[in-house]
């Protein structure tokens, strides 16, 4: 099992979403871009309520506070999907109907 070694902690400026993708300008220059699938409750989300993030901290994560959604900067640069149950996901869009 190999295992994401970082040399200084990443930290995100700026972020936008498309329908399609999750982009996340960095600190250093970078700018990672991952699928907006990997990420359901975005998926589901209305342009608004994508547009609605903030940074936490320095910028070690993002936050969409009416999505109740929270995504790591570290996961997103290791290439790890969000991690949400099927079970979570159905209670949040039946949430949403409600």
């Amino acid at each position: 099992m190999s295992s994401l070694v970082l040399e200084t902690e990443p930290i995100a400026v700026g972020v936008e979403c498309t329908d399609e993708a999750l982009s996340v300008a960095l600190a250093d220059g970078r700018r990672v871009v991952v699928p907006l699938s990997w990420y359901p409750r975005l998926w589901h989300a209305s342009e608004g309520e994508r547009a609605n993030w903030r940074l936490l901290g320095d910028g070690y994560a993002i936050e969409w506070p009416d999505l109740d959604e929270h995504i790591g900067i570290e996961g997103i640069i290791a290439g790890r999907p969000g991690a949400e149950s099927p079970g979570s996901l159905k209670r949040w869009l039946d949430s949403r109907r409600a």
